[in-house]
């Protein structure tokens, strides 16, 4: 990201379009839930994008059966993570979310949108056994369209109350970072500090982010068990070009690469069994 060397603090975020409204100086935060976590694992600045695009206008179901539309997140920060019951960050993460939304009810709302392609029963035992306390959705065509360019698990957007997509996290994510967040766009804390970024297309696989596509790769005539062990592999085993990463790390940054592609190409083979 490039940072334009604007910072905003305390009562006003113009840039970004959240008005907190006028504080008093001298350490002071808006009274509201204390913090989960502990001061030295929250950063005192975070980073928001300065021109953040609106979201358009959608509707999803939850796996309750529950409608969930733009207008129902109006008013409340939200977190929309892009998971699945394979990937082991997203795993890591969950506990941190539910922790979150626990905490905060009435300033956050985390909804949860499972990439899994094999039967919602997995999908349904997975939330059972994490009891998670949010709302999980199926990915769908129109989610793709809303939250462009999620090319790795887990992926989180941030939005505002206005309904605006202030930020984007690919991978592992301090929950301290997003608490941080939460507690600025919903003004419960006035001493944070916000540098505004232009932004970032994430071009690069990192915070062990785990891939769901890998260039030159087309893993669309896999069937979903097929493809969900391909994308585990792919993103386990290492690449032998000497650069230290998985062979979906190697494929995403660096799509030169003429050792990763062959062996990507040689472990889907394998799954599907053509011996040729």
């Amino acid at each position: 990201m490039i940072t334009r060397g604007l910072s905003v603090s305390g009562a006003v975020a113009l840039s970004v379009g959240v008005v907190i409204g006028c504080g008093t100086p001298g350490g002071q935060t808006a009274a509201g839930p204390a913090p989960v976590y502990a001061a030295d694992a929250r950063p005192g600045t975070i980073r928001l994008v300065a021109d953040p695009s609106p979201l358009p206008a959608l509707s999803m179901q939850d796996l309750d059966g529950r409608t969930i539309t733009t207008d129902d997140l109006l008013g409340k920060v939200t977190l929309v993570n892009f998971w699945a019951t394979w990937c082991g960050p997203c795993r890591a993460e969950i506990p941190d979310l539910i922790k979150l939304q626990a905490r905060y009810p009435d300033h956050l709302q985390i909804i949860g949108v499972s990439a899994d392609e094999g039967p919602v029963q997995v999908v349904e035992d997975f939330v059972t056994e994490f009891g998670i306390n949010y709302p999980i959705v199926l990915g769908t065509p129109e989610l793709s369209r809303a939250f462009p360019g999620v090319m790795a698990l887990p992926t989180s957007f941030i939005i505002d109350p206005e309904g605006r997509v202030v930020q984007t996290h690919v991978g592992l994510i301090s929950p301290g970072v997003l608490e941080q967040e939460t507690r600025f766009l919903a003004a419960l804390d006035l001493n944070i500090t916000v540098d505004l970024v232009d932004e970032n297309p994430h071009g690069l696989l990192v915070n062990a982010a785990q891939a769901t596509e890998v260039p030159g790769l087309d893993l669309t005539t896999l069937t979903p068990e097929q493809r969900t062990i391909a994308l585990q592999r792919l993103n386990e085993e290492g690449c032998t070009c000497g650069c230290m990463l998985t062979l979906a790390q190697c494929r995403i940054n660096d799509p030169s690469c003429g050792v990763s592609l062959p062996l990507a190409e040689q472990l889907v083979t394998e799954i599907v069994g053509d011996p040729s």
